[in-house]
């Protein structure tokens, strides 16, 4: 991972590591995937997301988090993080599926 700390921290550093691949790469846009994991289960995602900055590479995290969320049937939510990752597998952040589901009560 580039960079740490909560479940769902956005710092600096995060934002300038996707600048830099739009500058590496000689684009406005990066090219991102959103991979879920719990303790018992990896899912890739095989056709990823263009971002244009680190505010959209949130917001399309959130979205398919809450997409996940509100699709019907068993799954239990609560243990999945979304990893985003860059087309070389570098994980950029993470997010825990509960900052959006919130706590049970």
């Amino acid at each position: 991972m580039i960079w740490g700390g909560g479940v769902f921290d956005w710092g600096e550093q995060a934002g300038e590591y996707l600048a830099g691949l739009f500058k590496r790469w000689g684009t406005k846009m990066a090219h991102i995937f959103f991979h879920r994991s719990n303790d018992q289960n990896v899912v890739l995602d095989q056709s990823g997301s263009d971002v244009a900055d680190m505010a959209e590479a949130r917001a399309c995290a959130l979205r398919a988090i809450h997409s996940l969320l509100t699709t019907p049937g068993p799954e239990d939510w609560r243990e999945w993080m979304l990893h985003v990752s860059d087309e070389e597998g570098e994980e950029i952040f993470s997010v825990a599926f509960s900052v959006v589901l919130g706590r049970p009560h």
